[in-house]
């Protein structure tokens, strides 16, 4: 599988792709293991899950702002703390129903990238 390069990412085009980057990044934080629906997770917690689902999916990670509308507008509660608090000053809570969704998307996600790797490979 060959790495996209830094400059070779391509920009985040419009709220239905910051939303599939977002819903990528936490279905992918709860594959890790960790523990997602109805928790207040501040947003800290989430930038790496972001940030890798920007490197698998090839294109920019998202800022703060576009991250926070993403999982705004695909449910989630986002509440925002003063910047003194955290470097990322939002809090998000996913809901069940949402982290089921992310959850099954991501496995979707890695599942028709597995398959296209090994017909890739033959």
């Amino acid at each position: 599988m060959e790495q996209t390069k830094l400059f070779d990412r391509k920009k985040v085009e419009g709220a239905a792709d910051a939303e599939r980057l977002a819903l990528y990044a936490l279905g992918e934080f709860q594959a890790r293991g960790l523990a997602l629906a109805g928790r207040e997770l501040p947003l800290d917690r989430l930038r790496g899950a972001l940030r890798r689902a920007a490197e698998d999916l090839g294109v920019e990670e998202l800022s703060d702002e576009a991250a926070v509308a993403a999982f705004e507008s695909l449910g989630a509660r986002v509440s925002r703390v003063p910047p003194f608090v955290a470097k990322h000053p939002y809090r998000v809570t996913v809901g069940a129903q949402l982290a089921e969704r992310a959850r099954e998307f991501y496995e979707e996600q890695t599942t028709k990238s597995a398959e296209e790797t090994a017909g890739g490979a033959g």
